[in-house]
């Protein structure tokens, strides 16, 4: 499915300082296919990476159980403030993503992570852990599919968006490869943002970006085969 150029915003409020990952287009593309998913009062939602809470605060609406997992300690305390602010409940654990609910399973589990590829090896630190995903731009990518199986009930479902410059057919396969069946449902273009453009010529000489000026960002969507 390829989608319009337009991406409605939300109603929903929410504060994200500075530290917290704010939603921009992929929640909101994120957001958008979430939003075509069953979600009632007796579905177990997952948000890892929840960042500002948006889209877990968004599912809570929809009237699902929902637990937000994050590494950052501040992007909890932020997302657990939006989640009152709006008249909402999360459960909120800190850890590295599905470690943080050892032995749980979900009905739906959705994924905005890190995917922006960066120079070096090292782990990054503050804000950029938001973005910035090693090389080639799957340090988290390939560790979700991984454990998807795992923390999907059988007629479960997962939803995560990335940039093309990862490898759109190396997540499909990844999925496959965990015994998921994978799709996208989404697609949207735009321009390179601050982060892509202080890093362009590093990504051209890896030939990730060689005469490209913009980026497509995609919503996979995988379920049990």
């Amino acid at each position: 499915m390829t989608s319009d150029c337009r991406i409605a915003t939300t109603r929903t409020r929410y504060w994200a300082p500075r530290g917290v990952y704010p939603p921009q287009t992929d929640t909101r593309l994120l957001r958008r296919a979430m939003h075509r998913e069953a979600i009632t009062e007796r579905t177990d939602v997952l948000d890892l990476g929840t960042g500002s809470g948006l889209l877990a605060i968004e599912a809570a609406r929809r009237g699902g159980r929902v637990t937000a997992v994050d590494i950052s300690w501040r992007a909890l305390a932020v997302a657990w403030f939006n989640a009152l602010l709006n008249g909402r409940t999360l459960r909120v654990r800190h850890g590295d993503l599905a470690s943080a609910v050892p032995g749980r399973s979900f009905d739906l589990v959705l994924a905005n992570p890190p995917y922006v590829p960066a120079p070096g090896h090292a782990p990054p630190r503050g804000i950029a852990r938001a973005w910035d995903a090693g090389p080639d731009g799957r340090r988290l990518i390939d560790r979700i599919c991984d454990s998807a199986p795992r923390v999907l009930r059988p007629e479960g479902t997962l939803l995560i968006v990335h940039s093309h410059l990862c490898g759109i057919d190396a997540t499909l396969a990844s999925l496959a490869r965990a015994g998921l069946r994978a799709e996208v449902v989404d697609r949207f273009r735009l321009p390179f943002g601050r982060v892509l453009r202080s890093r362009l010529g590093w990504m051209r000489e890896r030939g990730l970006a060689v005469g490209a000026t913009t980026e497509e960002l995609v919503v996979i969507r995988a379920a049990h085969a």
